[in-house]
């Protein structure tokens, strides 16, 4: 019988392009479900018994490059902050994408799009990690770009089309094998006819209800009207959350294109980004924030491709009456990821309760745009009568090229930010001083 760990039993167990853009209204191309390979199979059946696989004896370590480090420095030196910011190289970590921390301080978790996920640990507290290595590597992630963490320690990564749990991640993370459940088994967080190489990538986060939320996007650019009613029972184009040990899935929110990135605010209320539709010029549609403040509201998608501009596919339908449009219209095509409630307080007390958000860069627009971390300042009405304002920016440099493209952020528990880099494939600390 395998365990499925709930959080008292896992506690006491550890005490002992143009082609994308035309991911057709039609037809988006899907990938065939795969049967599990063996090793993954057996792999995970031992994990969950607490059993060692035998499969490796030392953990993959990535090396810190020093003329690399030179190279993302000297980028790094031609960030504009705010007075008195400053930006350094925390690690070097091959395609980086988002960033959980640990709850116990102990170690940083680092996503991919594709079979990775690193842990990076900060030994001697200098500002920088001291050691990068790969977390579990005895298990298969197949796009395993979300990660959250529970405040009492179980480390979860939303997959394509799985859910994992790792109780006490911050002190398995030492082992190649280490304490693993799939709380959502491969193929049933979506349908496996939906899978897609296209918006696939989920981000997830434990709210105030110590429920898991995660981020499901659609797999097209404008899916077919007969697509609607299979795609909203599904939870594609949704929020969903469900506990932490899998149950009691529905359906949060509704009415999204593809959102990764999301943050609950002090109030509790759930604060998300979301993609807009390509195609349709260079200055439209907008991206968005957008601002669920309760259960089941519907935010345009369809019938809205960004804002309050309607998608072609659908501009002959009467669109809900109850729609809820973005807080905030970000810049057309920019790309709109990662998002984070500022609840530190290392930085000046304007920036405390602020909304950061990265903007990963355009590449369906005639000119590029993004590759920055915006900061939007939201009132206590939900409001944020400023919008959104460049925090960091330069890595779309004078010649139009990427030198990164920020991803995600994450708060270390000193106050200082945390941003990923999947082009550069890096991870840089911002913090505050005179």
């Amino acid at each position: 019988m395998k365990t499925t760990f709930t959080a008292a039993a896992a506690l006491c167990t550890v005490l002992t392009a143009s082609t994308l853009a035309r991911a057709q209204n039609a037809e988006a191309p899907k990938t065939p479900e795969p049967a599990p390979a063996a090793s993954d199979t057996a792999n995970m059946d031992k994990l969950q018994d607490f059993k060692s696989t035998g499969a490796m004896n030392t953990i993959p370590v990535v090396p810190q490059d020093p003329q690399k480090a030179a190279e993302i420095e000297k980028t790094l030196s031609r960030i504009k902050l705010p007075p008195d910011f400053h930006i350094s190289l925390y690690a070097q970590v091959p395609d980086a994408r988002m960033i959980a921390v640990g709850p116990q301080g102990v170690v940083t978790f680092v996503s991919t799009r594709k079979n990775k996920v690193y842990a990076l640990t900060d030994r001697s507290r200098s500002g920088h990690a001291t050691e990068v290595k790969e977390f579990a590597p005895t298990v298969e992630f197949k796009n395993p770009n979300g990660i959250c963490f529970s405040k009492d320690g179980f480390l979860y990564v939303a997959e394509q089309n799985r859910v994992l749990q790792f109780p006490a991640a911050e002190f398995f993370y030492e082992t190649p094998d280490v304490a693993v459940s799939p709380i959502v088994k491969q193929g049933e967080l979506i349908p496996p006819s939906e899978e897609s190489f296209n918006h696939s990538a989920r981000a997830c986060v434990v709210g105030p209800d110590n429920k898991l939320y995660i981020t499901i996007g659609q797999p097209y650019n404008v899916y077919a009207p007969d697509k609607y009613d299979m795609y909203y029972k599904a939870g594609l184009g949704s929020i969903i959350r469900m506990n932490q040990d899998g149950s009691g899935r529905e359906i949060f929110a509704h009415g999204l294109r593809n959102s990764v990135g999301l943050d609950f605010a002090k109030d509790k209320t759930l604060w998300f980004t979301d993609n807009q539709v390509d195609g349709m010029g260079d200055d439209i549609p907008p991206g968005e924030i957008n601002h669920a403040t309760k259960m089941g509201e519907n935010f345009g998608f369809p019938w809205y491709g960004g804002g309050h501009v309607r998608t072609n596919e659908y501009k002959n339908q009467t669109p809900p009456a109850d729609v809820v449009f973005p807080v905030v219209e970000e810049t057309a095509h920019a790309a709109d990821l990662g998002l984070l409630v500022y609840t530190g307080k290392m930085f000046p007390k304007e920036y405390q309760g602020a909304i950061f958000s990265a903007q990963h860069g355009s590449w369906n627009r005639t000119t590029p745009v993004g590759a920055r971390v915006m900061i939007t300042k939201v009132k206590e009405d939900g409001t944020a009568p400023e919008g959104s304002k460049p925090f960091a920016e330069g890595w779309l440099n004078s010649d139009g090229e990427y030198d990164g493209r920020p991803v995600a952020l994450a708060q270390l528990r000193d106050g200082s930010l945390l941003v990923s880099d999947d082009f550069a494939g890096a991870v840089y600390r911002i913090t505050y001083g005179k």
